[in-house]
């Protein structure tokens, strides 16, 4: 998840129709910085991290509301992570929850996460991802 570039003096002024993003974004911001368990205070960050980033895409490629320009804006300053969105636009991962259940090599078998797996095919038993607290991001679920 990349760190939220500040603005450097006027260097990079943001484009038009960011005065209309930065409430939001500042809600998301503020959401991050609440906590709870140590294991759980990483999940609360990266649900966060994926509603920002869910925000921001679908308000360019569903909506169309925004600019490219802005999109590549928020993109660059670290409000919406450009892999994440990358992986959102291939089939098999529309509801990807974060880029971590899907690398193999943070697995013990070298598999993807168990959120990852349909829930029609695991048991009745309820499933939380290690990574970020997520209960499935399945596409065909």
């Amino acid at each position: 998840m990349p760190k939220v570039q500040p603005s450097r003096r006027g260097k990079l002024q943001p484009p038009d129709g960011w005065s209309d993003l930065e409430p939001t974004l500042d809600e998301f911001k503020q959401k991050m910085r609440d906590g709870k368990r140590k294991v759980e205070s990483t999940w609360s960050v990266m649900r966060v991290h994926h509603q920002r980033s869910r925000y921001i895409y679908d308000l360019f490629y569903k909506r169309k509301a925004i600019s490219r320009k802005l999109f590549d804006y928020c993109v660059k300053q670290g409000h919406a992570d450009g892999k994440l969105i990358g992986k959102w636009r291939k089939q098999g991962f529309e509801k990807l929850c974060c880029l971590q259940c899907i690398q193999a090599r943070d697995t013990n078998y070298g598999t993807a996460c168990i959120c990852r797996v349909p829930k029609s095919k695991l048991d009745e038993r309820e499933v939380e991802c290690v990574h970020c607290g997520c209960r499935g991001c399945s596409s065909s679920d």
